[in-house]
């Protein structure tokens, strides 16, 4: 009798991480060079192995054989490496791990998680000892791989380790933490639209478009590349107020596929895809939020937020669903925008409809505080018109990070079989 031997599955390796939070996000970071060799180049494998490691694709949208979390703000990865580029201290990659579908999102950054990336980096020893001050300030600068631009962090030194702990409070997150303040330099993207236009920031040419979205109608937008893509909408137009909780929008299915028809009609506009149906494989971006005057609301943790203490609220989705806070690259778009008289942002925040046509108009805010489900966020830009166009230097926001465990994750070996 001849006995068939059944071979084995593959065992599971185990590989350096750190699992951290930043700002209102959580994510799993790895050093390049930890990564198996298969995996230190961008591809499919690569792929495989993030959505194991977070537990994707999940159909019970839970992630519970993995580190994630089931939502947009937990379902994350970052690569670190020390950075090549003259004058930078260390590379960032960002994925956006899919919960339900079998796919990681390159497309764009995380502005929460870009507080996280200088303080584990030298948690990872990817900075020279030189660079760290034994009390102070250690002022790194980040090379953003995904889009291509520079993010400045402070990062709290004491006896010569990052400070995680401290009085600073971020609505959103718990507990306090220490503050990062964060600039995003240049944060014009660099888009790659097929046609070259989305490297600009206002791609269309417009502070305003008006998008004819089929299944909808026609409703302005304001278009632009700052941080990330994102499109910004009046609430009124939709039928909202601004002061929407999570559920009211995650759980009204006609509303996420109005807004996803939108985004998709948006992201053509934008050059980013196309066709509309690439949309559904590009969730990252661009990111659509919906503006609204100041009004008072209740947070999700219960707490009154007066309309006197905001100069205007945003709603975010990320990933299809409305955000429990905001994301920082949205954040930044946000700054940025009410920065530029006759946006849809800066008209929400006070600004004239007829603040100077196109290109021009009053003097740019530098700065404004939001409210978003959680809470309240300030965020700054430096914007200037030069030659008819308007240009932004920085966007400034602070944020908190924190480390939460460390050690190896494991997956299955065969992960890496492509």
């Amino acid at each position: 009798m001849t006995t068939v031997s059944t071979p084995h599955p593959a065992p599971q390796i185990k590989i350096a991480a750190t699992y951290m939070r930043g700002g209102t996000s959580k994510g799993v970071f790895f050093k390049l060079q930890d990564l198996p060799v298969a995996a230190q180049q961008p591809g499919p494998i690569r792929d495989a192995l993030l959505l194991r490691v977070l537990g994707s694709p999940d159909p019970y949208g839970k992630q519970i054989d993995g580190m994630g979390n089931a939502s947009s703000s937990t379902s994350k990865a970052v690569i670190l490496t020390r950075s090549t580029r003259p004058d930078h201290d260390v590379d960032y990659l960002f994925g956006q791990v899919s919960i339900d579908q079998p796919f990681v999102d390159w497309s764009g950054n995380c502005g929460n998680l870009s507080a996280a990336v200088g303080p584990c980096a030298i948690h990872m020893g990817l900075i020279d000892a030189a660079r760290i001050p034994a009390n102070g300030t250690a002022t790194l600068r980040i090379w953003q791989a995904n889009i291509g631009k520079t993010i400045v962090a402070h990062v709290p030194i004491t006896d010569g380790q990052v400070q995680e702990t401290g009085d600073f409070e971020l609505d959103g997150v718990t507990f306090a933490a220490a503050q990062v303040a964060l600039e995003f330099i240049d944060p014009a993207a660099e888009g790659d639209g097929n046609d070259g236009s989305a490297g600009a920031m206002f791609p269309t040419g417009h502070l305003v478009d008006e998008l004819d979205v089929p299944g909808v109608g026609r409703i302005s937008a304001t278009l632009i590349n700052a941080g990330i893509p994102t499109i910004f909408l009046n609430a009124q137009d939709l039928g909202y107020t601004g002061r929407e909780p999570q559920a009211a929008i995650n759980e009204d299915a006609h509303a996420l596929a109005r807004l996803e028809a939108i985004r998709a009609q948006g992201a053509l506009h934008m050059g980013l895809i196309q066709h509309v149906s690439e949309a559904a494989n590009r969730q990252h971006t661009p990111k659509i939020a919906f503006v609204a005057p100041p009004a008072s609301y209740t947070t999700s943790s219960g707490k009154e937020v007066n309309a006197r203490d905001v100069d205007l609220l945003v709603r975010a989705l990320s990933m299809g669903q409305l955000h429990h806070a905001m994301m920082g690259t949205a954040a930044v778009a946000i700054g940025v925008a009410a920065a530029i008289p006759g946006t849809l942002v800066h008209r929400a925040a006070g600004g004239a409809v007829d603040a100077g046509a196109e290109h021009g108009g009053s003097a740019p805010r530098q700065s404004v505080r939001f409210g978003h489900p959680s809470g309240t966020l300030r965020v700054g830009a430096e914007a200037a018109l030069v030659d008819g166009q308007w240009q932004v230097t920085k966007a400034l926001m602070s944020r908190s990070a924190r480390i939460l465990m460390e050690g190896w994750v494991r997956v299955p070996g065969d992960v890496l079989e492509g």
